[in-house]
């Protein structure tokens, strides 16, 4: 058997390597003049893009020696008078290889907004249903977990309001790794869940709904300006286990933005000083992702979402009865194993929204 390995000269003009090339040495010139790091905006926006460059061309040229080094062996196995089975396992192990970082470099190739690379915040929220899409909620905060866990990212919980039998109230989820948000944005709105009720002594089926909201994370060289004036700050206890502490210590804290009327609140530190810094770190993410939709003019869009957590919005249905699928209502593909969605195999999702809307959010 002999493998051909795919690919040319020009297999990576889709991509716009030489663009990305040429752009590459053009930063690189700019950062060799002491003029640049004059200017300190400038300085940062160009030191990201560059790294941002590096983080796709570095990939690919490594792909393309594979490639290269693919050929040779190809062509040194047609060239044996006989077959060598050893150099052709290495060649179909390396095929496979080259296959599956082809993919990833395409995925890649997708996310080239501002904000792809960034690190993701999540707030997930269940819909009307009491317990049974509270319960709902923290299957999706699990899942999330597990999909990062994945995905080799760091998950940090920044804000959980349990239920009062089961599940939670809200969730604010912090999942930090390259290109989480880009990959992440694709799960914005809401999720559908079908089953039978573990809550329903009957054992009837039931539906339930829970949103989820993405952003992505500002870090400190983003210029966000918040007044003093603007912020209302409330401290209470914090609810949940932690013994005493818990009980007599106004540990938690909400901030209030007054103009913009977003709320954040965190509990999860024992200090009331982490807590707030924490909370001003998801408000300033939500203030900058505020200000980059009305920037695109996609608020209203955002907006609509957040109204009705309920039947016609939902952008995926995860049904566990009378048969297991979960259904993608924006791209149509349907997975029958419902479990293993469950566990955070969440990729061909991801995948398939964004070649269909080519990275933009739906």
């Amino acid at each position: 058997m002999r493998i051909s390995i795919a690919g040319s000269s020009s297999s990576g003009d889709s991509f716009d390597v030489e663009a990305k090339t040429a752009r590459l040495a053009e930063l690189e010139r700019q950062m060799a003049d002491g003029a640049l790091w004059a200017d300190s905006e400038r300085a940062r926006t160009t030191v990201t893009e560059v790294k941002a460059l590096k983080g796709w061309l570095e990939p690919y040229h490594a792909l393309r020696k594979r490639v290269d080094e693919g050929r040779e062996l190809n062509e040194l196995l047609e060239a044996e008078s006989h077959v060598d089975l050893q150099l052709q396992r290495t060649l179909e192990s390396d095929a496979d290889q080259i296959g599956v970082r082809l993919e990833a470099l395409e995925l890649q190739n997708m996310l080239q907004g501002p904000d792809d690379a960034r690190d993701a915040l999540l707030t997930i929220h269940p819909g009307a249903g009491g317990t049974e899409s509270q319960d709902w909620a923290e299957m999706l905060v699990r899942m999330y977990t597990r999909w990062a866990e994945r995905h080799g990212f760091t998950v940090e919980v920044l804000d959980l309001l349990p239920g009062e039998e089961a599940g939670v109230k809200s969730a604010e989820i912090e999942i930090r790794g390259r290109y989480a948000y880009g990959l992440l944005k694709a799960e914005k709105g809401v999720h559908r869940l079908v089953r039978i009720s573990p809550f329903d002594s009957q054992s009837r089926r039931h539906t339930s709904f829970a949103s989820v909201f993405v952003y992505p994370v500002v870090e400190d060289e983003i210029e966000i300006e918040i007044q003093d004036d603007d912020l209302r700050v409330d401290v209470y206890r914090a609810s949940g286990k932690g013994g005493q502490h818990v009980n007599k210590t106004s540990s938690a804290v909400r901030i209030t933005h007054i103009p913009s009327g977003i709320v954040v609140a965190c509990q999860q530190e024992r200090s009331q000083g982490k807590n707030k810094a924490t909370a001003m770190k998801m408000l300033k993410a939500r203030l900058y992702e505020r200000a980059v939709a009305e920037r695109e003019a996609k608020k209203a869009e955002v907006d609509k979402q957040k109204t009705d957590i309920g039947w016609g919005n939902q952008i995926r249905s995860y049904v566990f009865q009378p048969y297991t699928m979960v259904n993608d209502h924006r791209t149509e593909l349907k997975i029958g194993d419902v479990h293993k969605v469950m566990d955070g195999d969440l990729d061909p999702f991801i995948e398939a929204f964004l070649k269909r809307f080519g990275g933009k959010a739906a």
